[in-house]
Protein backbone atom coordinates (compact mmCIF):
# COMPACT_ATOMS: atom_id res chain seq x y z
CA UNK A 1 0.00 0.00 0.00
CA UNK A 2 1.32 3.37 -1.13
CA UNK A 3 0.18 6.97 0.64
CA UNK A 4 1.04 9.90 -1.33
CA UNK A 5 4.27 7.86 -3.17
CA UNK A 6 5.51 6.51 -0.29
CA UNK A 7 5.71 3.30 0.76
CA UNK A 8 4.57 2.09 3.99
CA UNK A 9 7.06 0.14 6.07
CA UNK A 10 5.74 -3.34 7.54
CA UNK A 11 5.42 -3.90 11.43
CA UNK A 12 7.01 -6.94 10.91
CA UNK A 13 10.34 -6.49 9.23
CA UNK A 14 11.09 -10.39 6.94
CA UNK A 15 15.02 -9.73 6.86
CA UNK A 16 17.29 -8.61 9.02
CA UNK A 17 20.05 -7.55 6.64
CA UNK A 18 19.82 -4.22 6.25
CA UNK A 19 20.38 -3.72 10.36
CA UNK A 20 23.47 -3.37 9.57
CA UNK A 21 26.32 -0.56 8.68
CA UNK A 22 27.55 0.34 5.41
CA UNK A 23 31.53 -0.16 6.71
CA UNK A 24 30.02 -3.75 7.44
CA UNK A 25 29.44 -4.52 3.70
CA UNK A 26 32.84 -3.03 2.70
CA UNK A 27 34.93 -4.58 5.11
CA UNK A 28 33.51 -7.47 3.79
CA UNK A 29 34.15 -6.87 0.04
CA UNK A 30 37.98 -6.28 0.88
CA UNK A 31 38.45 -9.32 3.06
CA UNK A 32 36.74 -11.09 -0.02
CA UNK A 33 39.15 -9.76 -2.42
CA UNK A 34 41.83 -10.06 0.17
CA UNK A 35 41.39 -13.92 0.72
CA UNK A 36 40.56 -13.48 4.60
CA UNK A 37 36.53 -13.23 4.47
CA UNK A 38 36.43 -17.18 5.78
CA UNK A 39 39.15 -16.94 8.47
CA UNK A 40 38.19 -18.30 11.65
CA UNK A 41 37.15 -15.18 13.91
CA UNK A 42 35.82 -14.87 17.49
CA UNK A 43 33.83 -11.45 18.19
CA UNK A 44 32.63 -10.81 21.91
CA UNK A 45 30.28 -8.27 23.46
CA UNK A 46 30.98 -6.78 26.32
CA UNK A 47 30.37 -3.19 27.80
CA UNK A 48 33.25 -1.51 29.71
CA UNK A 49 31.51 0.06 32.06
CA UNK A 50 27.88 0.04 33.96
CA UNK A 51 25.71 3.03 33.40
CA UNK A 52 27.21 5.63 36.22
CA UNK A 53 26.04 4.26 39.39
CA UNK A 54 24.50 0.96 38.66
CA UNK A 55 25.53 -2.35 40.59
CA UNK A 56 24.68 -4.74 37.95
CA UNK A 57 23.78 -5.24 34.27
CA UNK A 58 20.92 -7.44 33.07
CA UNK A 59 21.20 -9.13 29.75
CA UNK A 60 17.84 -9.02 27.80
CA UNK A 61 17.12 -9.43 23.70
CA UNK A 62 19.10 -12.62 23.20
CA UNK A 63 15.63 -14.38 21.75
CA UNK A 64 15.69 -11.31 19.41
CA UNK A 65 19.24 -11.93 18.91
CA UNK A 66 18.39 -15.75 17.65
CA UNK A 67 15.63 -14.51 15.25
CA UNK A 68 17.48 -11.85 13.48
CA UNK A 69 20.41 -13.82 13.49
CA UNK A 70 18.02 -16.81 11.42
CA UNK A 71 16.67 -13.88 9.15
CA UNK A 72 19.42 -12.09 7.99
CA UNK A 73 19.04 -12.16 4.30
CA UNK A 74 19.90 -10.71 1.47
CA UNK A 75 16.94 -11.07 -0.90
CA UNK A 76 16.43 -9.82 -3.90
CA UNK A 77 15.08 -6.47 -3.51
CA UNK A 78 18.11 -5.87 -0.86
CA UNK A 79 20.74 -6.83 -3.35
CA UNK A 80 19.16 -4.75 -6.12
CA UNK A 81 19.43 -1.49 -3.19
CA UNK A 82 22.87 -2.15 -3.04
CA UNK A 83 23.78 -2.40 -6.00
CA UNK A 84 21.71 0.72 -7.49
CA UNK A 85 23.56 2.54 -4.18
CA UNK A 86 27.35 0.67 -5.49
CA UNK A 87 27.79 0.00 -1.94
CA UNK A 88 29.72 -3.22 -2.64
CA UNK A 89 30.56 -4.65 -5.18
CA UNK A 90 29.14 -7.84 -8.32
CA UNK A 91 31.43 -10.44 -6.40
CA UNK A 92 30.29 -9.04 -3.12
CA UNK A 93 26.31 -8.81 -4.01
CA UNK A 94 26.73 -12.96 -4.67
CA UNK A 95 28.43 -13.86 -1.87
CA UNK A 96 25.76 -11.56 0.17
CA UNK A 97 22.91 -13.42 -1.81
CA UNK A 98 24.11 -16.55 -0.43
CA UNK A 99 24.55 -15.27 2.78
CA UNK A 100 23.72 -17.36 6.03
CA UNK A 101 25.14 -17.76 9.39
CA UNK A 102 26.89 -20.97 10.10
CA UNK A 103 28.61 -20.58 13.21
CA UNK A 104 28.45 -20.91 16.68
CA UNK A 105 26.74 -18.30 19.69
CA UNK A 106 27.63 -18.90 22.83
CA UNK A 107 26.79 -16.80 25.63
CA UNK A 108 25.20 -15.13 28.65
CA UNK A 109 21.49 -16.65 29.00
CA UNK A 110 18.72 -14.79 29.27
CA UNK A 111 18.28 -12.54 32.30
CA UNK A 112 21.34 -13.65 33.64
CA UNK A 113 23.20 -9.91 35.33
CA UNK A 114 26.59 -9.34 34.04
CA UNK A 115 29.68 -6.57 35.06
CA UNK A 116 32.04 -4.92 33.38
CA UNK A 117 33.96 -6.96 31.06
CA UNK A 118 31.66 -9.99 31.48
CA UNK A 119 31.35 -11.81 27.05
CA UNK A 120 27.50 -11.06 26.96
CA UNK A 121 28.27 -12.75 23.93
CA UNK A 122 30.51 -14.74 21.70
CA UNK A 123 30.49 -15.23 18.11
CA UNK A 124 32.34 -17.43 16.35
CA UNK A 125 32.94 -18.47 12.25
CA UNK A 126 34.32 -16.90 9.21
CA UNK A 127 35.04 -13.15 9.59
CA UNK A 128 32.79 -11.87 7.00
CA UNK A 129 29.74 -14.08 8.20
CA UNK A 130 30.96 -12.77 11.75
CA UNK A 131 31.34 -9.36 11.38
CA UNK A 132 28.41 -8.22 9.11
CA UNK A 133 26.05 -9.48 12.59
CA UNK A 134 27.60 -6.38 15.03
CA UNK A 135 25.21 -3.56 14.41
CA UNK A 136 21.74 -5.88 14.95
CA UNK A 137 22.88 -7.99 17.60
CA UNK A 138 24.34 -4.55 19.34
CA UNK A 139 20.63 -2.15 18.98
CA UNK A 140 19.15 -5.23 20.02
CA UNK A 141 21.14 -6.10 23.31
CA UNK A 142 22.11 -2.38 24.04
CA UNK A 143 18.32 -1.67 24.18
CA UNK A 144 16.82 -4.40 25.77
CA UNK A 145 19.77 -4.50 28.35
CA UNK A 146 18.53 -1.34 29.02
CA UNK A 147 15.11 -1.20 29.94
CA UNK A 148 15.64 -4.85 31.94
CA UNK A 149 17.81 -3.34 33.79
CA UNK A 150 15.35 -0.45 35.01
CA UNK A 151 12.58 -2.86 35.34
CA UNK A 152 14.47 -5.15 37.40
CA UNK A 153 15.77 -1.74 39.72
CA UNK A 154 11.71 -1.06 39.79
CA UNK A 155 11.12 -4.67 40.58
CA UNK A 156 13.03 -4.20 43.77
CA UNK A 157 11.73 -1.46 44.66
CA UNK A 158 8.27 -2.77 44.23
CA UNK A 159 8.65 -6.05 46.04
CA UNK A 160 5.97 -8.13 45.82
CA UNK A 161 3.30 -5.36 44.31
CA UNK A 162 3.19 -5.84 40.62
CA UNK A 163 3.83 -4.05 37.78
CA UNK A 164 2.19 -2.57 34.66
CA UNK A 165 4.61 -1.76 31.37
CA UNK A 166 3.09 1.29 29.93
CA UNK A 167 5.39 2.95 27.94
CA UNK A 168 4.58 2.30 24.25
CA UNK A 169 3.03 5.85 23.90
CA UNK A 170 6.41 7.14 24.39
CA UNK A 171 8.76 5.14 21.99
CA UNK A 172 8.89 3.99 18.71
CA UNK A 173 6.48 1.64 17.27
CA UNK A 174 8.70 -1.29 17.65
CA UNK A 175 10.86 -0.62 20.06
CA UNK A 176 7.77 -0.16 22.23
CA UNK A 177 7.31 -4.04 21.62
CA UNK A 178 10.81 -4.78 22.48
CA UNK A 179 10.74 -2.87 25.88
CA UNK A 180 7.74 -5.03 27.08
CA UNK A 181 9.07 -7.59 26.35
CA UNK A 182 12.26 -6.45 27.99
CA UNK A 183 10.39 -5.28 30.80
CA UNK A 184 8.85 -8.86 31.61
CA UNK A 185 11.92 -10.25 31.82
CA UNK A 186 13.45 -7.52 33.99
CA UNK A 187 10.19 -8.40 36.55
CA UNK A 188 7.50 -6.58 35.29
CA UNK A 189 3.94 -8.64 34.99
CA UNK A 190 1.83 -7.28 32.58
CA UNK A 191 2.03 -4.54 29.39
CA UNK A 192 -0.64 -2.48 28.13
CA UNK A 193 0.91 -3.17 24.77
CA UNK A 194 -1.51 -5.59 22.50
CA UNK A 195 1.56 -6.34 20.30
CA UNK A 196 3.79 -7.32 22.89
CA UNK A 197 0.92 -9.53 23.95
CA UNK A 198 0.01 -10.92 20.64
CA UNK A 199 4.03 -11.48 19.57
CA UNK A 200 5.58 -12.36 23.34
CA UNK A 201 2.56 -13.82 25.21
CA UNK A 202 3.22 -11.16 27.25
CA UNK A 203 -0.16 -10.35 29.78
CA UNK A 204 -2.05 -7.49 29.05
CA UNK A 205 -4.15 -5.21 31.04
CA UNK A 206 -5.91 -2.02 30.56
CA UNK A 207 -9.62 -0.20 31.28
CA UNK A 208 -10.42 3.51 30.45
CA UNK A 209 -8.29 7.04 29.87
CA UNK A 210 -9.51 10.08 31.45
CA UNK A 211 -10.89 10.24 27.61
CA UNK A 212 -13.27 8.23 28.27
CA UNK A 213 -14.20 9.82 31.40
CA UNK A 214 -14.87 13.53 29.51
CA UNK A 215 -16.79 11.80 26.95
CA UNK A 216 -19.81 11.35 29.18
CA UNK A 217 -22.08 14.22 30.93
CA UNK A 218 -20.70 13.11 34.45
CA UNK A 219 -18.32 11.25 35.85
CA UNK A 220 -21.22 9.02 37.31
CA UNK A 221 -22.25 8.53 33.87
CA UNK A 222 -18.71 7.27 32.50
CA UNK A 223 -18.30 4.88 35.64
CA UNK A 224 -21.84 3.57 35.18
CA UNK A 225 -20.90 2.64 31.38
CA UNK A 226 -17.64 0.95 32.49
CA UNK A 227 -19.18 -1.16 35.20
CA UNK A 228 -21.77 -2.16 33.09
CA UNK A 229 -19.57 -3.35 30.37
CA UNK A 230 -16.81 -5.01 32.38
CA UNK A 231 -18.41 -5.89 35.50
CA UNK A 232 -17.50 -4.98 39.10
CA UNK A 233 -13.95 -5.83 39.19
CA UNK A 234 -12.88 -3.25 36.79
CA UNK A 235 -10.05 -0.31 37.68
CA UNK A 236 -11.81 2.79 37.81
CA UNK A 237 -9.77 6.00 36.96
CA UNK A 238 -10.47 8.65 39.64
CA UNK A 239 -8.87 11.48 39.05
CA UNK A 240 -10.50 12.89 36.01
CA UNK A 241 -11.81 15.69 38.47
CA UNK A 242 -11.96 15.76 42.35
CA UNK A 243 -10.46 12.29 43.22
CA UNK A 244 -12.70 11.85 46.85
CA UNK A 245 -15.84 12.53 44.82
CA UNK A 246 -15.04 10.09 41.97
CA UNK A 247 -13.89 7.60 44.63
CA UNK A 248 -17.14 7.67 46.22
CA UNK A 249 -18.99 7.86 42.80
CA UNK A 250 -17.45 4.60 42.34
CA UNK A 251 -18.11 2.68 44.91
CA UNK A 252 -21.77 4.04 44.44
CA UNK A 253 -21.95 2.49 41.25
CA UNK A 254 -19.68 -0.75 41.24
CA UNK A 255 -20.54 -1.36 45.02
CA UNK A 256 -17.67 -3.06 47.51
CA UNK A 257 -17.12 -5.49 44.64
CA UNK A 258 -15.20 -2.73 42.56
CA UNK A 259 -11.58 -4.12 41.96
CA UNK A 260 -9.12 -1.33 41.51
CA UNK A 261 -8.91 2.60 41.17
CA UNK A 262 -6.19 4.45 39.60
CA UNK A 263 -4.72 7.78 40.28
CA UNK A 264 -2.66 9.02 37.46
CA UNK A 265 -1.66 12.27 38.76
CA UNK A 266 -1.05 14.79 41.62
CA UNK A 267 0.91 13.87 45.41
CA UNK A 268 0.74 9.92 44.81
CA UNK A 269 1.80 9.06 48.25
CA UNK A 270 -1.18 11.78 49.89
CA UNK A 271 -3.49 10.88 47.67
CA UNK A 272 -2.85 6.81 48.30
CA UNK A 273 -3.43 7.26 51.85
CA UNK A 274 -6.55 9.22 51.38
CA UNK A 275 -8.02 7.03 49.14
CA UNK A 276 -7.69 3.91 51.23
CA UNK A 277 -8.58 5.25 54.02
CA UNK A 278 -11.50 6.45 52.22
CA UNK A 279 -12.55 3.40 50.06
CA UNK A 280 -12.24 1.43 54.04
CA UNK A 281 -14.66 3.24 55.69
CA UNK A 282 -16.98 2.92 52.36
CA UNK A 283 -16.29 -0.74 52.75
CA UNK A 284 -14.45 -1.31 49.99
CA UNK A 285 -11.54 -2.67 52.07
CA UNK A 286 -10.51 -5.26 49.03
CA UNK A 287 -10.20 -2.35 46.75
CA UNK A 288 -6.82 -1.89 45.27
CA UNK A 289 -5.18 0.97 44.87
CA UNK A 290 -3.25 1.30 41.69
CA UNK A 291 -0.97 4.52 40.99
CA UNK A 292 0.81 5.77 37.39
CA UNK A 293 2.14 9.16 36.40
CA UNK A 294 5.88 9.31 35.57
CA UNK A 295 7.01 6.70 38.48
CA UNK A 296 10.34 5.42 38.33
CA UNK A 297 12.46 3.35 40.23
CA UNK A 298 13.06 6.06 43.02
CA UNK A 299 9.28 6.95 43.20
CA UNK A 300 8.21 3.33 43.83
CA UNK A 301 11.01 2.56 46.73
CA UNK A 302 9.12 6.41 48.21
CA UNK A 303 5.94 4.43 48.04
CA UNK A 304 6.40 1.35 49.58
CA UNK A 305 5.17 2.43 52.83
CA UNK A 306 1.83 3.67 51.40
CA UNK A 307 -1.10 1.66 50.85
CA UNK A 308 -0.32 0.61 47.31
CA UNK A 309 -1.36 -2.03 45.45
CA UNK A 310 0.30 -1.99 41.91
CA UNK A 311 2.01 0.77 39.30
CA UNK A 312 1.89 1.11 36.21
CA UNK A 313 5.45 3.01 34.50
CA UNK A 314 5.59 4.15 31.08
CA UNK A 315 8.58 6.92 30.38
CA UNK A 316 11.07 6.44 32.42
CA UNK A 317 11.28 2.41 31.88
CA UNK A 318 11.33 2.62 28.17
CA UNK A 319 14.29 5.06 28.25
CA UNK A 320 16.13 2.79 30.88
CA UNK A 321 15.49 5.32 33.72
CA UNK A 322 17.93 7.88 32.64
CA UNK A 323 20.34 5.07 30.79
CA UNK A 324 18.89 4.21 27.67
CA UNK A 325 22.20 2.07 26.48
CA UNK A 326 24.05 -0.34 28.02
CA UNK A 327 27.22 0.77 26.11
CA UNK A 328 27.97 -2.37 25.19
CA UNK A 329 30.63 -3.15 22.18
CA UNK A 330 31.16 -6.02 19.58
CA UNK A 331 35.13 -6.83 19.29
CA UNK A 332 37.22 -8.89 17.11
CA UNK A 333 38.68 -10.54 19.79
CA UNK A 334 40.89 -13.72 18.48
CA UNK A 335 41.42 -14.86 14.86
CA UNK A 336 43.01 -18.15 13.21
CA UNK A 337 46.91 -17.63 12.82
CA UNK A 338 46.38 -18.48 8.99
CA UNK A 339 44.03 -19.88 6.53
CA UNK A 340 43.66 -23.86 7.44
CA UNK A 341 40.11 -24.39 9.30
CA UNK A 342 42.01 -26.11 12.17
CA UNK A 343 44.80 -23.03 12.56
CA UNK A 344 44.97 -22.06 15.74
CA UNK A 345 43.43 -18.94 17.24
CA UNK A 346 45.81 -16.12 17.99
CA UNK A 347 44.40 -13.23 20.26
CA UNK A 348 44.06 -9.78 18.99
CA UNK A 349 42.69 -6.63 21.15
CA UNK A 350 43.07 -2.89 20.21
CA UNK A 351 45.37 -0.43 21.57
CA UNK A 352 44.29 3.07 22.34
CA UNK A 353 44.06 5.29 24.36
CA UNK A 354 41.15 7.05 26.48
CA UNK A 355 39.82 3.97 27.95
CA UNK A 356 38.97 1.57 24.66
CA UNK A 357 41.42 -1.14 25.69
CA UNK A 358 40.02 -4.59 25.52
CA UNK A 359 41.64 -7.75 26.42
CA UNK A 360 42.30 -10.19 23.74
CA UNK A 361 41.62 -14.07 23.37
CA UNK A 362 38.30 -16.38 23.43
CA UNK A 363 36.85 -15.49 26.81
CA UNK A 364 34.56 -17.93 29.33
CA UNK A 365 33.30 -16.84 32.21
CA UNK A 366 32.33 -17.99 35.80
CA UNK A 367 30.74 -16.77 38.65
CA UNK A 368 32.53 -17.52 41.73
CA UNK A 369 30.63 -17.97 44.85
CA UNK A 370 31.48 -17.60 48.70
CA UNK A 371 30.45 -20.69 51.48
CA UNK A 372 27.06 -19.47 51.47
CA UNK A 373 26.24 -19.80 47.53
CA UNK A 374 26.04 -15.61 46.83
CA UNK A 375 28.66 -14.75 44.46
CA UNK A 376 31.54 -12.89 45.27
CA UNK A 377 33.32 -12.28 41.98
CA UNK A 378 33.04 -12.25 38.38
CA UNK A 379 35.69 -14.67 36.98
CA UNK A 380 36.60 -14.19 33.08
CA UNK A 381 39.31 -16.12 31.67
CA UNK A 382 41.05 -17.62 28.66
CA UNK A 383 42.49 -20.77 27.89
CA UNK A 384 41.31 -23.80 30.28
CA UNK A 385 39.00 -23.56 33.18
CA UNK A 386 39.99 -23.51 36.39
CA UNK A 387 38.43 -26.95 38.38
CA UNK A 388 36.58 -25.33 41.03
CA UNK A 389 34.49 -22.90 38.67
CA UNK A 390 33.95 -25.47 35.86
CA UNK A 391 30.55 -26.03 37.73
CA UNK A 392 30.53 -22.03 38.22
CA UNK A 393 30.51 -21.04 34.11
CA UNK A 394 27.83 -18.98 33.13
CA UNK A 395 27.70 -19.13 29.28
CA UNK A 396 25.03 -21.76 27.50
CA UNK A 397 25.21 -22.24 23.77
CA UNK A 398 22.74 -20.25 21.91
CA UNK A 399 23.67 -21.53 17.67
CA UNK A 400 25.78 -24.51 16.97
CA UNK A 401 26.65 -24.67 13.46
CA UNK A 402 24.32 -21.29 12.11
CA UNK A 403 21.45 -23.30 13.64
CA UNK A 404 19.60 -21.77 16.69
CA UNK A 405 19.42 -24.31 19.74
CA UNK A 406 19.15 -21.73 22.60
CA UNK A 407 15.44 -20.74 22.58
CA UNK A 408 13.38 -20.94 25.56
CA UNK A 409 10.13 -19.08 26.37
CA UNK A 410 9.76 -16.01 28.28
CA UNK A 411 9.06 -16.92 31.03
CA UNK A 412 12.19 -18.93 31.33
CA UNK A 413 14.39 -15.66 31.34
CA UNK A 414 12.10 -13.61 33.48
CA UNK A 415 12.49 -16.57 36.33
CA UNK A 416 16.38 -17.09 35.64
CA UNK A 417 16.52 -13.33 36.89
CA UNK A 418 14.91 -13.43 39.73
CA UNK A 419 17.31 -16.47 41.13
CA UNK A 420 20.24 -14.45 39.21
CA UNK A 421 19.55 -11.14 41.52
CA UNK A 422 18.78 -13.41 44.60
CA UNK A 423 22.05 -14.72 44.43
CA UNK A 424 23.81 -11.27 44.25
CA UNK A 425 25.28 -9.67 47.24
CA UNK A 426 22.47 -7.50 49.13
CA UNK A 427 23.80 -4.37 48.14
CA UNK A 428 22.68 -5.33 44.25
CA UNK A 429 19.46 -4.21 45.80
CA UNK A 430 20.10 -0.56 46.95
CA UNK A 431 19.05 2.08 44.87
CA UNK A 432 21.84 4.84 45.65
CA UNK A 433 24.56 5.24 42.95
CA UNK A 434 27.30 2.74 44.11
CA UNK A 435 30.19 0.84 41.84
CA UNK A 436 29.05 -3.35 40.44
CA UNK A 437 28.29 -5.14 43.11
CA UNK A 438 30.45 -8.00 41.90
CA UNK A 439 34.56 -6.81 40.59
CA UNK A 440 35.47 -8.91 37.60
CA UNK A 441 38.83 -10.42 37.88
CA UNK A 442 40.72 -11.75 34.78
CA UNK A 443 42.36 -15.38 34.90
CA UNK A 444 45.04 -15.86 31.91
CA UNK A 445 46.94 -18.98 31.38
Amino acid sequence: MDVAGEPVLPVAVPSTALFTDHYELTMVQAALRGGTAHRRSVFEVFTRRLPEGRRYGVVAGTGRVLDAVENFRFEEPVLEYLRAQRVVDEPTLRWLADYRFRGDIRGYPEGEVYFPGSPVLRVEGGFAECVLLETVILSILNHDSAVAAAASRMAVAAGDRPLVEMGARRTHELSAVAAARAAYVGGFSSTSDLAAGFRYGIPTVGTSAHAFTLLHDTERDAFVAQVDSMGRGTTLLVDTYDVATAVRTAVEVAGPELGAVRIDSGDLLLLAHRVRQQLDELGADRTRVIVTSDLDEYAIASLAAAPVDAYGVGTRLVTGSGHPTCSMVYKLVARADGDRPDAPLRPVAKKSMGGKLSVGGAKWAARRPDADGIAEAEVVGTGPVPPELAGHRVGVDLVRGGRVIGREPLDVPRDRHRRARAALPLSATQLSAGDPVLATEYVTP
